[in-house]
């Protein structure tokens, strides 16, 4: 998910606007241990839709909504050989994404076991219908391809940026260096999965973003988070997330709203937040 934010960044003469941009990721793709494609069903093909309504969409340590609540929903396909599809959707909110209202990801992949261990490998691409940096004329649609491996309760993830941006970052959109572009960002991420019974399960999260060429927005998240499933594909999830980058960028976050006095709004858009969210599974 990008967020577009507006800041002043100060130089040795005087104050020049800047555009920060600053990356976390979708649902099914989040970094943050909530999801993956569906898993192959052994006996026969499936298609599943799943829809959540949540207090807001938090991915990689980012707010996604701006403390606002999210509708979420997608289909999904899997196969007995192993290889899946599926298209996820999100609200997100505009004050992160120039005229953007709807994160739509498509994705597909491979997964598999050997006893006890699991591996996959999947590509994505993110959409951001009707979104555009008019400053810049930049483009936030990207994709990237994974690969996952897990052992029992343990499980690790790499995402890698193959599109030219990775949410938009390159020289143009950031004011930094000479025709300079983000491709080859990686995501880094380590999840542990804890079954405590009556179908309870503790999620704990570890993540860490390289930005390649921009090493100033590169940022670290973390997630600790309870579920529980009930009859009828009923999940119900709480959540506590935690983000952390160089304050000099993002405790300087602003959409450029103003407050009562006239000063520019700040807010650090990576700072502890608690969410709360209902889901099903059809």
């Amino acid at each position: 998910m990008l967020h577009i934010i507006f800041a002043l960044k100060r130089g040795p003469c005087c104050a020049l606007p800047a555009l920060l941009l600053v990356a976390t990721c979708a649902h099914a793709q989040s970094g943050d241990g909530t999801g993956s494609p569906a898993s192959p069903d052994a006996a026969s093909p499936s298609l599943t839709a799943n829809v959540a309504l949540t207090s807001q969409y938090v991915s990689r340590g980012f707010r996604q909504t701006w403390g606002q609540p999210a509708l979420q929903g997608g289909i999904d396909y899997a196969h007995p050989s192993g290889w899946s599809a599926g298209t996820w959707m999100s609200s997100v909110s505009d004050k992160f994404i120039e005229g953007g209202s709807v994160e739509w990801d498509l994705y597909a992949g491979y997964a598999g076991t050997v006893g006890d261990i699991a591996y996959g490998g999947q590509i994505y691409y993110y959409r951001y219908p009707g979104a555009r940096l008019q400053a810049s004329h930049t483009n936030y649609d990207y994709g990237e391809i994974a690969a996952s491996l897990g052992y029992k309760w343990l499980s690790a993830k790499y995402w890698l940026t193959y599109t030219p941006d990775y949410f938009g970052f390159n020289s143009n959109s950031l004011g930094i260096g000479n025709d300079l572009h983000s491709r080859g960002s990686g995501y880094a991420e380590l999840n542990g999965t804890f079954e405590l019974g009556d179908g309870v399960s503790l999620l704990l999260h570890y993540g860490q973003e390289r930005v390649r060429n921009f090493a100033a927005y590169n940022f670290r998240d973390a997630r600790v988070a309870l579920s529980r499933t009930f009859a009828g594909g009923w999940t119900l999830t709480g959540a506590c997330t935690r983000g952390w980058g160089r304050t000099d960028v993002y405790d300087r976050y602003t959409t450029g709203a103003r407050d009562s006095e006239g000063r520019l709004a700040v807010s650090n858009p990576l700072r502890i937040t608690f969410l709360v969210s209902v889901a099903r599974t059809f």
